[in-house]
């Protein structure tokens, strides 16, 4: 596999590790084909978030151990999926995003505008 690359082009940097992220659960928002659901967005969580989140279907907080799931808080890092990450946003319920450790395959779901508008860590211009 090549390295995979963040949205702004650089190297994908590490999302969490506490709790332990990522599809492959190997802390990085990867992507490939053993993940169609491209969790490729490292977010940092909030309470209005996650219970959009779970005003949808998409359960954020129950721990399930069966997909090392540890069930997420506020202030959590978590690779999410693109599709999710940007319904939110349509509805006005985003969360924070970590630019770098975004991947950018995101890109083909999620327009780089509305990812710099929730940024941590925007570029300088």
């Amino acid at each position: 596999m090549t390295e995979q690359r963040n949205v702004l082009g650089g190297p994908l940097d590490l999302c969490s590790t506490d709790p332990l992220t990522g599809y492959l659960r190997d802390g990085c928002c990867t992507t490939g084909p053993e993940n169609p659901l491209r969790h490729t967005i490292c977010a940092i969580m909030t309470s209005a978030f996650i219970e959009f989140q779970a005003s949808v279907g998409n359960d954020l907080t129950t721990i399930r151990p069966d997909l090392r799931f540890p069930g997420l808080v506020p202030g959590d890092r978590w690779c999410v999926i693109a599709a999710k990450w940007f319904e939110a946003y349509q509805a006005g319920n985003a969360c924070p995003v970590v630019l770098s450790a975004t991947n950018e395959a995101t890109l083909e779901i999620v327009p780089l505008s509305a990812l710099l508008e929730h940024a941590v860590d925007r570029p300088a211009a």
